[in-house]
């Protein structure tokens, strides 16, 4: 199975290519809130005044915002839908765009696999809200639930707002969900129960957790994976949803591919551990050894293993002494990065894993091991010397290997583990047709001003990352929904696409380029008529690449708490 699509908001980044900026560059994405902004959120005075409370966390901006016509919500449906639910929908539209494929057009089944964290926004914004329900009998104790609030629905809420027919479910085990998420989309890719597979996690969490000796909080916000200092994870908000195709499906269609996933498992603990809330490193061990089976891939051939890395001392010694038992032997001391981005952007509850998965994606497709945070020495109870690991403070260059090769883990609260193995892309072949002497890009959007905004965004991305014109074509008119407000532009080159966007935004022109058949098709294609874009794009000629995703145009839909003392 490969990465084809790429998608997620996390703190300090509001895309998965700022986020990959931050971890190389070593950004501590953890907020520490003021009291006036501890205020803002609903935060009263006994906690605010609680040496306890951790004021610090990951947190996401504008939250309470969604394009709700995008998606055909209402306005009071939006505002009564899970905040969760509703990043999770923008994040899994921009994921299939990251892949170049539009739903509507794409011939097989697309499933969704996704998971939550607890809905607080309904817990303690709308349920007993006498604005949301009324004045109902605290009795009533079925008219007091809003519907479509819990975690079962939303993956349905996916499928039908972005008109997906594969399987969609909800897969839930605590912290390591949106990783098993992953390893369910990638079985049932294999399995052929669907052609593209969406899985992810996402959470939405505030600032109001209180750290308690030996607990999970931490009390700065920090979570200090495998270090001495280490004391709890900090918390934070945050969505990531990855596309997955089976590998001869992707290159068939000329996808861009991030990474390969070779292999993967999911074990539990079961009953061998000291509690339920105990991790058992036996199972975790299987998970590992059972992910690199499946992939045929060697312990000594892995260069990086991103860890749960929770940053709770008993949590990190059992996750190393775990690793020990499948590395032991197999390679040289210190040959083997173990990382954490809980230690950048915080604990993701439901969202953990995916997001551990993005970061060693992209560490694999770059060949870059990312450092981690906050860590000194190695925690007294974590013996490091016992195998090939070691903790990087700063970014290195991948080693010089045959091929890249990681492991991502994910624990679960309740002991279901997650280990997948990540190998860098296979190389790239150069496209059969010929390259043409011009090219239509045809860019389009549900609103005048969100086209406006898809433009400059178009216009900002080829001027910096300077892409093949042909792949630029193929990816805007296979790969995009055809909404009603269009524009487009032909050009021979990227200078001709720059001058050619430049024309639209500073004219009322909604088609720029030379006279000739490409321009008349444009014209067509504007004023609303069909184009054939796959006699453009002939089947085994196309090669698709990353773009900027659809521009939302959000707005507040939000309802506050009910007062203290309302019921």
């Amino acid at each position: 199975m490969v990465v084809v699509g790429l998608a997620g908001r996390f703190p300090a980044a509001p895309d998965v290519a700022t986020l990959w900026w931050n971890l190389c560059a070593g950004v501590d994405a953890i907020h520490d809130h003021t009291d006036a902004e501890l205020t803002a959120l609903g935060i009263g005075p006994r906690l605010l005044a609680d040496p306890r409370h951790v004021r610090a966390a990951g947190r996401l901006d504008d939250v309470a915002d969604f394009d709700a016509d995008f998606f055909a919500f209402g306005a009071q449906e939006a505002a009564r839908t899970d905040p969760q639910h509703r990043l999770f929908l923008e994040t899994a539209w921009e994921a299939l765009e990251d892949a170049g494929h539009d739903p509507s057009r794409f011939p097989g089944l697309v499933g969704v696999y996704a998971a939550t964290s607890a809905n607080r926004y309904f817990l303690f914004h709308l349920m007993d809200n006498p604005a949301v329900v009324g004045d109902v009998d605290p009795d009533d104790w079925e008219a007091r639930l809003v519907g479509r609030q819990f975690t079962d629905h939303l993956p349905g809420q996916v499928a039908y707002r972005l008109g997906l027919t594969g399987p969609a479910l909800a897969v839930q085990s605590a912290c390591s969900s949106s990783l098993v998420a992953v390893c369910v989309a990638a079985q049932s890719l294999a399995d052929y129960q669907c052609d593209i597979a969406l899985a992810g996690g996402v959470n939405v969490t505030w600032p109001r957790y209180r750290h308690t000796p030996g607990g999970m909080a931490s009390p700065d916000g920090r979570c200090r994976a495998f270090d001495e200092a280490a004391n709890g994870s900090g918390f934070g908000s945050g969505v990531g949803v990855v596309a997955l195709r089976r590998l001869a499906d992707a290159q068939a269609d000329g996808d861009r591919i991030y990474a390969v996933l070779p292999g993967w498992a999911v074990t539990n603990d079961g009953a061998d551990r000291a509690g339920y809330a105990v991790p058992g490193p036996a199972g975790q061990a299987a998970a590992v050894a059972g992910a690199l089976a499946a992939a045929e891939v060697a312990p000594g051939e892995v260069r990086l293993i991103e860890a749960h890395g929770s940053g709770t001392p008993l949590g990190d010694a059992l996750e190393v002494a775990a690793l020990h038992e499948v590395y032991g032997g197999a390679a040289p001391a210190e040959s083997c990065a173990l990382g954490s981005v809980k230690t950048n952007i915080g604990h993701l509850d439901a969202a953990a894993g995916i997001a551990g998965l993005i970061k060693a994606v992209l560490a694999v497709q770059h060949g870059v091991i990312p450092p981690n945070l906050h860590f000194t020495r190695p925690h007294p109870e974590i013996d490091l010397a016992g195998g090939p690991f070691y903790v990087p403070t700063k970014a290195r260059d991948w080693p010089q290997v045959a091929r890249r090769v990681a492991g991502v883990s994910s624990f679960g609260l309740g002991g279901t583990n997650a280990h997948v193995v990540v190998e860098q892309p296979p190389p790239v072949e150069p496209p059969d047709a010929p390259d043409a002497a011009a090219h239509l890009l045809p860019v389009s959007a549900r609103t005048p001003v969100a086209l406006r905004a898809a433009l400059r965004r178009l216009r900002q991305h080829l001027a910096g990352a300077s892409p093949a014109l042909a792949e630029v074509a193929a990816t805007l008119a296979l790969g995009r929904r055809a909404f009603a407000c269009r524009a487009a532009v032909v050009a021979a080159d990227l200078a001709d696409a720059l001058a050619g966007l430049d024309d639209l935004l500073h004219t009322d022109a909604r088609v720029a380029g030379p006279a000739g058949e490409l321009r008349d098709l444009a014209l067509d294609w504007v004023a609303g008529r069909d184009v054939d874009w796959a006699a453009l794009h002939p089947e085994g000629g196309v090669r698709r690449t990353g773009l900027p995703t659809y521009p939302f145009e959000r707005q507040r839909h939000w309802i506050d708490p009910p007062q203290k003392g309302a019921r």
